[in-house]
């Protein structure tokens, strides 16, 4: 029996992958990596392995040394933080995957996951009810990495049969991890502060609309489009998904049912410029068709959800 690599597993989505994964495939058979090392709850779960998804030669060697079947490739530099370095967003986004890439086409591995987002979307983009196929003019290096990233998965499966499988990723919200340098990351943020009893000091504009989702849907839409029989996959890109959208004064509205005195301001930063440029709501319907996808968690479900962990951390 052959094992899963997650490379990135200490990241937000990582760190809730590999644990979910785990516990569904067993601690051996699931190889977390990152180039440092995760929280101790993760190190403790199961093997570990420090590695630059820049590395092919380590990559490689380790994919043959574990026996690796399948690949989720979850390391990336995130909209806020690769505007700041650029050049490396690049190479560490387009280059971990095609070192994957081609290492699945020399037959070594049987199946990649590699996550796109609602970044590759632009202002040029139609803002309500994004279609699967529309226009896309992404203008931040993220989207842009991500972009040709879709294009280069549709292109090794149609040119080597290779089977690689994607999803494009809205706003994640989790209360296990940090945030991990997003624009999205407003909505996990709010919530620490909250159960602090703090005013939160929001980057974006109170009526600004983005496409959100708990990160117990979005890990289990990842592992179900991977559990799905290759024939559903019709699109090879990266799909749609969605489960819910919302502003920073909705969100606060739901916290404010919870804790009364709860307040939030208001002082739009550079990020709000790249918010502007994403879609409100996301059509995922091929999703839905082809490999059933169904969420679980609305705004209200979630907020009840966030705010019972971090009150127990507090």
């Amino acid at each position: 029996m052959g094992t899963t690599l997650i490379i990135g597993a200490c990241g937000q989505i990582g760190t809730e992958l590999t644990k979910q994964l785990r516990n569904i495939y067993g601690s051996d058979t699931i190889i977390a990596s990152d180039v440092r090392k995760g929280n101790d709850e993760l190190m403790a779960s199961g093997p570990f392995e420090e590695i630059n998804a820049l590395d092919f030669d380590r990559l490689e060697s380790l994919i043959e040394q574990y026996n690796v079947e399948e690949v989720y490739l979850m390391a990336a530099l995130l909209s806020a933080t690769a505007e700041k370095n650029p050049a490396f967003a690049w190479e560490l986004n387009m280059n971990s995957l095609f070192h994957v890439l081609n290492i699945a086409k020399a037959g070594k591995i049987k199946k990649i996951f590699w996550p796109s987002s609602i970044a590759v979307f632009g202002p040029t983009t139609p803002k309500e009810n994004t279609p699967q196929y529309t226009i896309m003019e992404p203008t931040t290096v993220y989207g842009i990495s991500k972009q040709a990233g879709e294009r280069w998965c549709e292109y090794y499966h149609k040119t080597y049969g290779v089977d690689v499988r994607s999803i494009r990723y809205p706003g994640l919200i989790s209360w296990s991890t940090q945030p991990g340098g997003g624009t999205t990351d407003y909505a996990v943020d709010i919530y620490h502060k909250a159960v602090k009893g703090e005013t939160y000091n929001c980057f974006l504009k109170e009526d600004t609309r983005l496409p959100m989702m708990y990160m117990d849907d979005a890990v289990r839409a990842t592992i179900e489009i991977m559990q799905a029989p290759a024939e559903n996959i019709k699109i090879r890109s990266s799909y749609n998904l969605s489960a819910m959208d919302f502003t920073p004064k909705e969100i606060a509205a739901t916290i404010k049912e919870h804790i009364n005195n709860f307040t939030i301001t208001y002082e739009p930063d550079f990020r709000q410029k790249i918010a502007d440029s994403w879609p409100q709501s996301i059509d995922d319907n091929r999703a839905r068709q082809d490999w059933n996808w169904k969420h679980e968690f609305n705004l209200k479900g979630m907020t009840n959800d966030m705010l019972e962990h971090l009150s127990d951390m507090v």
